[in-house]
């Protein structure tokens, strides 16, 4: 089923790319490796600068650790981003495909934003996940590692589907037992673009304005930056047709209905094939 559904941040590989050309981005640190597909990219960007990428991730997959093994140059920091802050010196942009909940992004974000500004760098951060299902909805691939007081009920068998705030048990987008969505969609402290918002209405409070764009394809990408830095002005540019794009959003809408349909008829096949006298 994994196989069929187009899923990973390296969809995006062509605008991230040109953005972080647009930025003379060297440096990077990428929150969330799983099976490298987007660090191999990332990696050759920086060979070309001179920089080095920093690639976060406790638990990536087997593709990424053959990949990191044969690749001395890039540096692999073993720990989740919310413990690996206090090891990583401001890169020149920032990956955020990790996990996807609202107190990791948020407690993200605020990292990012205060080690940018301790070095004088202007922020640059790519966030996936942004829409549906993890927008306005947690997710936990570890929902013990999250205070209690900023955890949602959740369920690691239940799934989410359109249109419906709450889980359905037996029944659309699962996370197959590695990952548990919260139970209800929507709220406070629920979901990537709600931890976004949060945290988008703080630095505005404190006098700090950045640009952002909603990339409504794949899951949805997030470009967050810096409004005063150099390359703001071209970089918005490139990312401003995207922005809440109405065609990409009823494309993906479409993408994501076919996709739970087919979860619907894998369900319904292996009920049949469950029932006593089956062949």
């Amino acid at each position: 089923m994994t196989g069929l559904l187009i899923h990973s941040v390296s969809e995006f590989s062509d605008l991230i790319l040109e953005a972080l050309r647009l930025a003379d981005a060297r440096d990077i640190v990428e929150i969330g490796a799983e099976y490298g597909g987007m660090s191999a990219l990332l990696a050759d960007h920086c060979r070309i600068r001179g920089g080095q990428l920093t690639s976060v991730d406790p638990a990536p997959k087997r593709e990424f650790l053959d990949w990191v093994a044969t690749s001395p140059d890039v540096r692999h920091v073993a720990k989740t981003s919310l413990e690996a802050f206090c090891e990583l010196d401001a890169p020149d942009a920032w990956i955020v495909d990790g996990d996807h909940n609202w107190y990791t992004v948020y407690h993200e974000l605020g990292q990012i934003e205060a080690i940018s500004r301790r070095v004088g760098k202007p922020v640059l951060a790519f966030l996936h996940d942004v829409g549906w299902p993890c927008g306005r909805r947690d997710m936990y691939y570890a929902p013990e590692q999250i205070p209690a007081e900023y955890r949602h009920p959740h369920s690691f068998d239940a799934g989410a589907v359109l249109d419906r705030p709450a889980l359905v048990e037996g029944r659309g987008f699962r996370g197959g037992g590695l990952a548990a969505f919260a139970n209800v969609s929507g709220g406070a402290r629920n979901g990537v673009m709600t931890a976004i918002d949060d945290f988008l209405a703080e630095q505005l409070a404190q006098g700090r304005e950045f640009g952002f764009a909603e990339i409504p394809a794949v899951f949805g990408l997030g470009v967050l930056f810096d409004m005063n830095a150099a390359w703001s002005g071209p970089l918005a540019e490139l990312v401003l047709p995207y922005h809440q794009n109405k065609l990409l959003r009823v494309l993906e809408t479409n993408r994501l209905r076919n996709y739970l349909r087919v979860i619907e008829m894998q369900d319904e096949a292996a009920a049949r094939a469950a029932r006593p006298g089956a062949a």
